[in-house]
């Protein structure tokens, strides 16, 4: 069967919708899917909320590959202008989740042609923006028999040239965590601030000496990111905060790193509550937002085989610090992920992001090689 993936990525693209609300994007996969596997008595199918799983049962299984893709969108409002921008107001395929469904489409169609002879799992993997998609499916127990031994999965990027494929045999993405720190003092009038316990000035020294962590608890070599961007206390010039409320985010390239930075900065949030004699709140939302740890051995074997195409420049690059929860799965599964070039000078998350198209034949073809020498 041909596709045409040009159009199935301009479907997609005027139908993004939020994790968990991809209802129009699962109803337009599993069409394009009953098309792509129709005769093909060895693929079978399961849904698992908006995700869906398609699995190939190989002629002479020794182990199950799995190809993961994302298909949700971002709450963001579209300012690309193209013909088929986003029909959904506020919400827009600002990450490239629709040419990430469009190249799983059309690897499915490549590897259904004949049985392979190991299994293969495609994962079409709701919420990866906002819920953890990947940690909820895994957890439900979503995989059954189906569970890879291996996994891989790509992300579009922006700033790399169509032919450009990169990755390294370590961390790839960061992992991330979301904190949260309340300080509960004791309100007051500004001129009286011995009857008050100021939860403003507590919140204050806890953000300046959460800046040690990075420079004197983290590895130079390892590094890391605490950052708080949001601070809210008191409510006017001349009354003491009795409350102050922290939101910020740590970034780390391994699990054990992001554990060490969670426990320091709930050392100095207890710290300095208790220099000041006040209450404090901490919590840590990591979730499903693990570092993406390639395996070292898989993914040299990856790079091996795309740096032996002639069509693929292949980039030994650094770590990322944007996060992504096939980082979880990762930690479940040995697997690898790795940037696909798009060539546009807009960002990811950027309302005028538009990868090239060009890019989906390359994607197509050079990674069905790659997975059918997986399959084989």
């Amino acid at each position: 069967m041909k596709l045409n993936l040009i159009t199935i990525r301009r479907d997609l693209h005027q139908i993004p919708e939020i994790g968990l609300e991809e209802f129009k994007t699962q109803a337009y996969l599993l069409e394009r899917i009953a098309e792509i596997t129709a005769g093909k008595d060895f693929v079978e199918q399961k849904t698992w909320r908006t995700g869906i799983l398609v699995f190939l049962k190989g002629s002479a299984p020794e182990k199950t590959i799995g190809w993961r893709t994302d298909i949700d969108a971002l709450p963001i409002i579209e300012e690309t202008g193209l013909d088929f921008k986003s029909t959904h107001e506020g919400r827009m395929h600002a990450c490239g989740h629709d040419m990430h469904m469009t190249t799983a489409l059309g690897l499915l169609n490549e590897l259904v042609q004949t049985q392979p002879k190991n299994n293969l799992l495609f994962l079409f993997q709701p919420a990866e923006e906002n819920f953890a998609g990947g940690m909820l499916m895994y957890e439900d127990g979503a995989f059954g028999d189906w569970k890879p031994d291996e996994f891989y999965g790509l992300h579009v990027r922006p700033d790399f040239k169509v032919g450009d494929i990169a990755t390294n045999t370590g961390t790839l993405f960061a992992g991330t965590c979301e904190v949260w720190v309340t300080f509960k003092g004791k309100g007051g009038h500004a001129a009286f601030p011995h009857e008050a316990n100021d939860a403003l000035v507590a919140a204050s020294y806890f953000v300046t000496q959460v800046q040690t962590i990075v420079s004197r608890n983290v590895d130079p070599i390892q590094g890391g990111v605490v950052t708080f961007g949001s601070m809210h206390a008191g409510t006017t010039n001349n009354v003491i905060a009795d409350t102050a409320k922290l939101h910020g985010t740590s970034r780390t390239l391994t699990q054990d790193m992001s554990l060490l930075i969670q426990k320091r900065l709930t050392e100095i949030a207890q710290g300095v509550a208790a220099a000041f004699a006040m209450e404090v709140e901490v919590e840590l939302k990591q979730g499903g937002y693990l570092p993406v740890e390639n395996n070292p051995e898989l993914a040299r074997d990856l790079m091996d085989f795309f740096g032996n195409s002639k069509a693929v420049n292949l980039i030994d690059c650094p770590p990322a610090m944007t996060g992504e929860d096939f980082g979880y799965l990762l930690n479940k599964i040995p697997g690898v992920m790795f940037w696909l070039g798009v060539d546009t000078p807009y960002a990811l998350h950027h309302p005028k992001m538009s990868p090239k198209e060009e890019a989906l034949p390359f994607a197509v073809e050079e990674i069905s090689k790659f997975l059918k020498y997986k399959a084989q």
